[in-house]
């Protein structure tokens, strides 16, 4: 399969990339390396035996139309993304720009190239809003409400995706992706809570729980994700598919799993609560186990170990 990655070089992308190479497909990596970093596919591309091409463009230049239509791939994942959810609501021009606009470059290179099929990175922490406590874990039906820039941006592109399949016969998946988490996840910036944790409990400073830590996610490991991105490519076709472990876990669940891993007794540091937090979070993926063949295996005790020994390293 000829394959092409947006945000290659990033945390989810690269471990994509490393699978796909493993597999023997040939992938192209688009990055513009603002979040991404070569360092991610430094193994990928020593090895002489894989057929990598990394070209860092901007997906809001309309240059990536053409560059994608010549690189000719049969799937394009589409994980390449403006991610914190804050610098939406404070910049919604700009989120914008790379969500939406560059999501149609990807696309209109999609369709210029003959790509069979688009697998989208959604967000399944957004794009549903608050669902009650009733409703957890949630489900593809629930209606999408998001409440910041960001997953608005994210709805739209399945609004497109959705057209492209109707105008010119390109499939999709859409992946609500709940908390990935993983080795190569970035400690600083827009990073997920596991990485944050780790870079902090291993380099012996305390952590910070703002609010109880009663407040849930579902995290799910990176391996696991990239499975499903793979799965994609095949079925599923016309979906939107929640990628998630269907169980809720409260920070302070978190940190004590994490905490006892790294060896660390001491209690986290408390802050006051940050105002909009979601309380709770959780997805089901029962139409992923049937459309996909896909469901989570990693729990989280064995993900937060293979995470700190990244870490180490």
């Amino acid at each position: 399969m000829r394959a092409l990655v947006t945000g290659g070089a990033g945390f989810i992308g690269s471990t994509l990339v490393d699978r796909l190479l493993a597999e023997g497909h040939s992938v192209d990596v688009i990055d513009d390396l603002s979040n991404g970093k070569l360092a991610n596919l430094t193994d990928a591309r020593a090895d002489r035996d894989h057929d990598l091409k990394v070209h860092q463009v901007d997906i809001r230049e309309a240059a990536v139309v053409d560059l994608i239509a010549r690189r000719n791939p049969e799937v394009v994942f589409h994980l390449a993304a403006q991610a914190d959810v804050r610098v939406s609501v404070a910049e919604p021009a700009f989120d914008a720009q790379v969500n939406i606009i560059g999501s149609i470059n990807v696309l209109e290179g999609a369709r210029i190239g003959g790509a069979r099929k688009v697998v989208f990175a959604s967000s399944g922490g957004t794009i549903y809003g608050e669902p009650a406590a009733s409703e957890l874990p949630v489900k593809e039906s629930h209606p999408l409400q998001p409440l910041s820039p960001y997953g608005i941006a994210k709805r739209v592109v399945g609004d497109y995706l959705h057209a492209y399949r109707e105008l010119y016969e390109i499939e999709y998946t859409a992946l609500a992706l709940a908390n990935v988490y993983g080795p190569r996840q970035d400690p600083h910036g827009e990073a997920g809570v596991v990485a944050i944790f780790a870079g902090k409990l291993l380099d012996g400073e305390p952590c910070t729980i703002f609010g109880d830590g009663a407040q849930t996610r579902d995290f799910v490991y990176v391996d696991d994700v990239v499975d499903a991105f793979v799965r994609a490519a095949e079925k599923g076709s016309g979906l939107l598919c929640n990628i998630g472990t269907g169980q809720e876990t409260s920070v302070n669940e978190l940190y004590t799993t994490m905490a006892s891993a790294a060896g660390v007794a001491e209690p986290a540091q408390r802050a006051e609560a940050r105002p909009g937090e979601l309380a709770r979070s959780a997805l089901d993926p029962g139409r992923a186990k049937i459309h996909l063949g896909w469901e989570p295996w990693t729990d989280l005790a064995t993900g937060v170990r293979e995470v700190l020994t990244w870490f180490r390293g």
